[in-house]
């Protein structure tokens, strides 16, 4: 899969290739949450209007969604362990392609179950996960800003890509609009996956951070063996702590556009999303310089405290300044967070067996990212509205600053 252009970019003996990874990473997290994680807050709206079907029964198909993620990121890092990572992701791209196309077809409850579990394979498997694992192997001393650079495709796909989707589906709805998310999934990673990405830098020549590989010499990977990590306090607590805070975040973020247009109006509810966003670039960008600075739980305790806050700020705001204001410090704490998540283990437990113990994570508190839309979405159908849901939300994530506080500091297992 190895052009001979992309060859010599990553042989040169002028620059560090790192670059190109760091490209390729930021493209492929763009595509991944914007049509991925922002966007299923889209085909939320997008279903509920179209097929006339309750929050409650939606919310349950996006809790389905990431619990197939979850469950399904332990095969993948175990093949991108010992595999090229490139198969993984250019598999899981074509995967999410169909199933995006599929949506077309959707008009019965469980057809919508059955698409969205194909779509989250192909999602798991072409997005965070093996992204943040390459990342993580080509930079050890720069690893925080190089995980702030990836991980800003997060956000860049909620600016960009998110209001083109809502955008699509608003004028051509879900049976027409379908294809055009299909064909924006895999113009925007299948390419760029192909020319950019490449799972190791000692085979080009190249140590992490950019230093030249010596003759004769070989990779030395270290670390703590994934048996030792996933009994240890450290581990646990933070996982936990995850548990509550990703589903009070990923619940917020996937119900806050029906929200926002009930309250405001459509055109308010496509801007928020872009505060949202736009928010989060500065957080994830500020955040990189702070943590240089503190201990990395301290930081992450902070940041899960602001978050819970801003939820409720938003649970009570019923006009569109207060609402954009608390969408905007609800932004800051995105941006943070899931590079936190990457930061934390990767800096307690090393290079090693990262893959596999972030996999095992993210099984756990995917638990808390598939209960958090459910949750929000029944006690909207069942307690008045969102009111209710954003503040249990807000102390969803509360309960998280709890679980951090007991992990004690994120030492370093290797740089």
């Amino acid at each position: 899969m190895t052009s001979t252009t992309t060859r010599g970019v990553f042989a040169s003996t002028e620059q560090f290739p790192g670059r190109w990874i760091l490209v390729a990473s930021f493209t492929l997290l763009t595509f991944s949450s914007g049509v991925g994680f922002y966007g299923l807050a889209v085909y939320l709206q997008a279903f509920s209007r179209e097929l006339g079907w309750s929050v409650s029964s939606i919310s349950l198909a996006t809790t389905f969604f990431f619990l197939v993620g979850g469950i399904s990121g332990l095969s993948i890092a175990k093949f991108i362990a010992k595999r090229d990572v490139r198969i993984m992701i250019v598999a899981g791209a074509i995967v999410a392609t169909g199933s995006l196309f599929c949506m077309r077809f959707v008009n019965e409850r469980w057809q919508l179950f059955v698409v969205y579990g194909t779509f989250a394979l192909g999602w798991s498997a072409s997005g965070v996960g093996p992204v943040t694992t390459v990342v993580t192997r080509w930079f050890h001393a720069k690893r925080a800003s190089a995980i702030a650079i990836a991980t800003t495709g997060l956000s860049a796909g909620g600016i960009f890509i998110a209001p083109l989707i809502k955008w699509i589906l608003d004028e051509r709805g879900i049976r027409d609009g379908s294809a055009w998310l299909a064909l924006i999934w895999f113009v925007g990673t299948v390419p760029i996956t192909v020319l950019f990405m490449r799972p190791f830098p000692h085979p080009y020549g190249w140590r992490p951070d950019g230093a030249r590989v010596e003759p004769g010499e070989q990779p030395v990977v270290t670390g703590t063996p994934l048996a030792e990590a996933v009994r240890s306090r450290f581990f646990i607590a933070v996982t936990v702590a995850f548990v509550f805070t990703f589903g009070a975040q990923v619940g917020g973020v996937q119900q806050l556009v029906k929200l926002i247009e009930e309250r405001t109006d459509r055109g308010t509810a496509t801007f928020a999303t872009v505060v949202l966003s736009l928010f989060a670039i500065l957080g994830r960008f500020g955040g990189s310089r702070i943590i240089a600075k503190i201990d990395m739980t301290r930081f992450t305790i902070g940041i899960a405290a602001i978050q819970g806050f801003s939820l409720i700020f938003v649970a009570v705001s019923d006009t569109r300044v207060p609402l954009l204001i608390s969408v905007a410090c609800f932004g800051l704490t995105i941006g943070v967070i899931l590079m936190m998540q990457s930061l934390l283990f990767a800096q307690r437990f090393g290079v090693l067996d990262y893959p596999r113990i972030v996999a095992r994570h993210g099984l756990i508190s995917f638990t808390g990212t598939a209960a958090g839309p459910i949750l929000l979405g029944w006690l909207y159908d069942n307690a008045g509205g969102y009111r209710a849901s954003y503040l249990a939300a807000g102390v969803c994530s509360l309960i998280g600053v709890v679980f951090f506080s007991l992990a004690g500091p994120a030492t370093t297992g290797e740089q």
